[in-house]
């Protein structure tokens, strides 16, 4: 299984930042959340946006897929990161996550980050 925190943190203008404690890393592009990771009971988890009828059409297909916990369960999912999802499937959820976020920024928001991309800033 790769490294999640890796693969977010490659995303253009991606920040780590720790708001729920050490244990809890939350990666956010231009301030907002896109992925959310956590352990309950030793199974590692991550907490991703979605379209909200994609979101219902996941949780049909997949158990490994619930309703976002402690967020709006309409537009996020949360992910149980146990191996029964392909590594494929895991990318394809947190870039739709992260595109959705991304989209929902400002032009302002989006110039900067795509500003600072160019000039070899995170």
């Amino acid at each position: 299984m790769q490294d999640w925190n890796d693969y977010c943190f490659d995303k253009q203008g991606a920040r780590l930042t720790y708001p729920f404690g050490d244990d809890v890393p939350v990666f956010r592009v231009g301030g907002k959340i896109f992925a959310l990771f956590r352990e309950t009971d030793g199974c590692p988890s991550v907490t991703l946006k979605c379209d909200p009828f994609r979101a219902e059409s996941l949780r049909e297909q997949f158990a490994e897929i619930t309703p976002g916990y402690h967020m709006n369960k309409r537009h996020w999912n949360t992910v149980a990161l146990n191996g029964s999802l392909s590594d494929q499937d895991i990318q394809m959820l947190i870039d739709h996550s992260y595109d959705l976020v991304f989209k929902s920024l400002t032009r302002e928001e989006k110039a900067v980050i795509i500003a600072n991309q160019l000039m070899g800033r995170v």
